[in-house]
């Protein structure tokens, strides 16, 4: 570990020089890859890492969403948008409870402070345990360590324009106005007293995107910057300047990004190009990486998956409330939240059980991502009893079984068993059953763990473990994890046949827990699994079909370097013939076996872009990965574009192949099929 210097300590800013050598000591870490500046380019930025090895490492975190739209504590966190949406549910309680929200009570008011209709006065105002109040963000946090969050930290402004810091460009935070407290500075400081990475979550990019859509052009300029009103322009700068002072006050390890950063379509009726200018964004990145380097550690930025504001070659791509179906590759990470309604506290909510959360996390471990998880604290400042009865079980599991989490990677198979888990955002989670599996290795390939979502009876078969598929030879022991840390329990009878790998278990679960984990042990790396992850790619010649259309990619035979790629009915012309070669990293170079050239974005990465074909460069503009959602179905997703191989649902023959952001559209899913 390198001395900090003076100059270095003073970087840290909030949290101090003590914090800041702590965090170090905790094993925060330099700077390991990239270059040492970036410019506001996509070439530049693109050569960040998206995913560095603390980020891979830490798989749980636990952030929240509390703010002023808690304090009516109704229905759901898009209160302030919904409460001027005529005849809506909450707009008539709104109407009832603190009257009309365009004469009499505005959504400024829940900041500001007024008398409702039944004379009580109502403003988000939470108070400091230390100052008579119920507000502790030290025993938040502690909570959540003791969960075993490794990362933690607030939603710092969510899409109604409430700063919660010491904004000097938005007089409506949180310092000015409502608490009088810099939240984001005091939840800073609690995450790092605890050594764990600070998780920055902004959703600002729809503030003037469509949030506040129904609500009258305000005369009040103030009132206009709350409501997302000034011109596009100074809204992409104000964009900018609130995540600067947020890098600038904070410095967050992690920065997190709701979505209408760039997607068209998603912005709810409003008329707006649902982006953010595309300088400002490149300026954001650059500036965020650059602050990384100058702070000597590893930076991290998500978008959404379905958003194309960002590129998956530098920022985390985030799946809210779900994840793939299979393994995807690069590294990515889901938003889920421990309640099945609102993302922020309201009365009544609803909550998953302890057994759905921690199999969702498994789950997404095995598939090669991370799990940030949503609490719900009241508007006083408080975390209900319910979320903390999951919060406790999260730490009971962890405690136990961390190893084979933390700190580990996704295996060649993900799982196996009768629950699917994922399929894209917004998927029910659920609970497995003790016939479903799920894989995680360890860093330096010589341990597997097994986990069974369940107490399995009597003998557990591991069918993916099969004689056909991979030797066992050099496998030297199996273990169940023990009741604590560190501890075993040898299993030493078991048998391998082309069926699976029979393990005998014992009679009875020799403690009570929502999961199981067997620890396989080799003697050197971990065998080669045949067949790859679920056996559904093929390592030889193949068909790859569109769902839309039914028709096969063709490369249109031997035709000149550039050419486009088309659309044509199955048969057996080696045009329509493609290999999958794996070139590291989760992607594959798309080889056609009549001419040998590669699928190739071209680099374009507008909508509707041509998909065509050139000879291998390696460069990542030839580098495809896929995205499974479920069934067999994929998206092939290109490095250099982010763009996915679209049909555009043209069902003739010969039509020509496009290029789209990924979204859910059957134009964007293809099956491979072997030949």
């Amino acid at each position: 570990m390198p001395e900090l210097s003076r100059r270095q300590l003073m970087k840290f800013g909030a949290a101090g020089a003590a914090a800041a050598a702590g965090v170090l000591q905790a094993g925060a870490g330099w700077a390991t890859a990239g270059p040492s500046s970036y410019i506001p380019t996509w070439e530049s930025v693109d050569q960040h890492p998206a995913a560095p090895e603390w980020f891979q490492d830490a798989k749980f975190g636990i952030y929240w969403h509390w703010g002023a739209f808690t304090t009516p504590e109704y229905e759901y966190e898009w209160y302030g948008r919904e409460m001027y949406n005529d005849g809506t549910g909450i707009n008539n309680h709104h109407k009832a409870t603190y009257g009309d929200p365009r004469t009499q009570w505005g959504y400024e008011k829940f900041i500001d402070g007024g008398v409702d209709q039944a004379g009580n006065r109502v403003q988000f105002r939470p108070v400091l345990k230390s100052q008579g109040g119920k507000f502790d963000p030290d025993e938040w946090v502690q909570l959540f360590k003791n969960a075993g969050a490794r990362i933690s930290g607030p939603v710092a402004e969510h899409h109604d324009g409430y700063s919660m810091w010491d904004s000097q460009i938005n007089e409506w935070n949180s310092v000015d106005r409502g608490p009088r407290l810099n939240l984001l500075g005091l939840f800073a400081d609690a995450v790092r007293r605890q050594n764990m990475k600070l998780f920055v979550s902004m959703h600002h990019s729809f503030n003037h995107n469509g949030f506040f859509r129904f609500v009258p052009q305000q005369s009040n300029p103030s009132l206009r910057k709350l409501y997302g009103q000034l011109s596009r322009a100074e809204e992409d700068q104000l964009w900018f300047d609130k995540l600067k002072e947020v890098i600038d006050r904070a410095q967050p390890d992690i920065i997190y990004h709701d979505f209408a950063l760039d997607s068209p379509g998603y912005c709810h009726g409003d008329s707006g190009p649902c982006s953010i200018d595309e300088q400002q964004r490149l300026n954001f990145l650059a500036y965020y990486f650059n602050k990384g380097v100058e702070w000597n550690k590893d930076v991290v930025t998500t978008y959404k998956h379905f958003d194309r504001g960002f590129h998956n070659a530098s920022a985390v791509e985030d799946y809210e409330r779900g994840g793939p179906a299979d393994l995807v590759y690069p590294y990515w990470q889901t938003d889920e939240s421990i309640a099945s309604g609102s993302w922020s506290y309201t009365s009544g909510l609803s909550y998953y059980s302890s057994q759905q959360m921690i199999h969702q996390l498994i789950d997404r471990v095995s598939k090669n991502g991370n799990m940030m998880l949503n609490v719900a604290p009241t508007a006083e400042g408080e975390i209900p009893q319910a979320q903390r009865n999951v919060l406790n079980d999260f730490g009971t599991y962890l405690n136990r079984n961390g190893e084979s989490i933390y700190a580990t990677r996704a295996w060649a198979a993900y799982g196996e068993g009768p629950t699917k888990m994922g399929g894209g955002s917004f998927v029910e989670p659920k609970a497995g059953t003790n016939t479903d599996i799920r894989f995680t290795r360890t860093k330096d390939n010589r341990v597997l763990y097994a986990t069974v979502l369940g107490w399995p009876s009597g003998t557990l078969n591991i069918t993916t473990l099969n004689s056909n598929r991979i030797d066992l030879g050099t496998l030297t022991s199996v273990r169940l994890l023990g009741s604590a840390a560190g501890t075993y329990v040898d299993l030493p009878s078991r048998t391998q046949d082309g069926s699976g790998l029979r393990i005998t278990m014992p009679a009875n679960a020799p403690y009570s827990a929502l999961a199981y984990v067997v620890k396989l042990t080799f003697s050197g790396a971990i065998p080669a699994l045949a067949g790859g992850g679920g056996g559904t790619i093929p390592t030889g010649w193949a068909r790859i079909a569109n769902i839309a259309t039914g028709l096969v990619l063709d490369s249109g035979g031997n035709v000149a370097s550039g050419s486009q790629l088309k659309q044509w009915n199955a048969g057996g012309s080696t045009n329509l013939q493609w290999q999958l070669v794996d070139v590291g990293g989760g992607y594959y170079r798309l080889v056609n076996r009549t001419n040998g050239m590669v699928a190739d974005s071209w680099g374009d990465t507008a909508n509707g872009a041509a998909a065509k074909q050139a000879a291998w460069n390696g460069g990542s503009n030839q580098q495809w990965r896929l995205n499974s959602m479920g069934d067999g179905r994929y998206q092939i997703i290109n490095r250099g574009t982010g763009t996915c191989l679209d049909s555009g649902g043209d069902t003739t023959v010969g039509s020509g192949v496009k290029l789209w952001a990924p979204q859910s559209s059957t134009n964007l899913q293809w099956t491979i099929t072997a030949v």
